[in-house]
């Protein structure tokens, strides 16, 4: 199965029934952003801290798997030079819808966050990444490609999924009240789950997602040439799983490339 192929249907279908991460920020929030008001999100919940990204204006941004008209357009708005890269062609439209709205200068690029060969190396000052690499079968390509693009000392914003949120099934525990380890790290929906949750899957429409170790996720940055300098957690909310209620399921990191010159 192509999966990249697979998931990117499956965001365009999630995009056009309007996912909390397919509304388009309004007229409002483009111009508070024009006028240095602005703040954005890797994780569900948290603001970024502004130091993470350094002064914005005239920044080579590239917004790495962060379609939807939400990021992409504020970061524009604040003064950088974006360039939205999504696998959803339906993501990249709501970026597009924002940017003729309200007359920004964004760039749209559909592919797999795994295979940058459309950038040249060193192109991007700073790579803004949100919890997306959920999707991706495998992570250690994203920060290989990452770190090929940034330019020496360029910063790498991301998202992270906490592994342990994979362990469980969260439709039983709901069901139940009970959270009970029923699967092991990496964990993936095409491997891990039995033939009848894998069908329900495809008949919901949903994307395929992966359960990254933290070593994947972590010193694979770090095996990219990544050093990371900023860290935090992010919660999530009850509704969306039992387990937020005991420890954060998003984790943000800050890198940054190191220079060997």
């Amino acid at each position: 199965m192509n999966i990249v192929e697979y998931n990117r249907k499956a965001w365009n279908r999630q995009s056009t029934s309007g996912s909390r991460w397919s509304q388009p920020v309004d007229a409002e929030t483009i111009q508070a952003a024009r006028k240095g008001d602005w703040n954005v999100i890797l994780t569900p919940n948290k603001p970024v801290p502004r130091n993470w990204f350094g002064d914005l204006r005239g920044t080579k941004v590239l917004c790495l798997a962060s379609g939807g008209g939400q990021q992409a357009p504020v970061l524009s708005a604040a003064g950088a030079e974006v360039v939205s890269f999504d696998n959803s062609d339906e993501q990249l439209a709501k970026d597009r819808l924002v940017a003729e709205r309200d007359g920004l200068v964004l760039e749209t690029v559909q592919g797999d966050m795994a295979d940058l060969s459309e950038f040249t190396d060193g192109c991007f000052d700073v790579i803004f990444h949100p919890v997306s690499n959920v999707f991706a079968e495998n992570i250690r390509p994203v920060w290989q490609e990452c770190s090929r693009v940034l330019r020496p000392g360029g910063r790498l914003l991301s998202g992270v999924m906490n592994p342990m949120f994979f362990l469980f099934d969260h439709e039983e525990a709901e069901q139940s009240g009970v959270l009970q380890v029923r699967y092991s790290l990496p964990f993936s929906d095409v491997e891990s789950l039995p033939r009848e949750k894998r069908d329900q899957i495809v008949k919901e429409g949903l994307a395929y997602e992966f359960g990254h170790t933290l070593e994947d996720q972590l010193a694979g940055q770090i095996d990219a040439g990544l050093v990371i300098s900023g860290f935090y957690e992010d919660d999530w909310d009850d509704t969306s799983t039992p387990l937020n209620k005991y420890a954060c399921m998003y984790i943000a990191t800050l890198s940054r490339k190191v220079d060997l010159g």
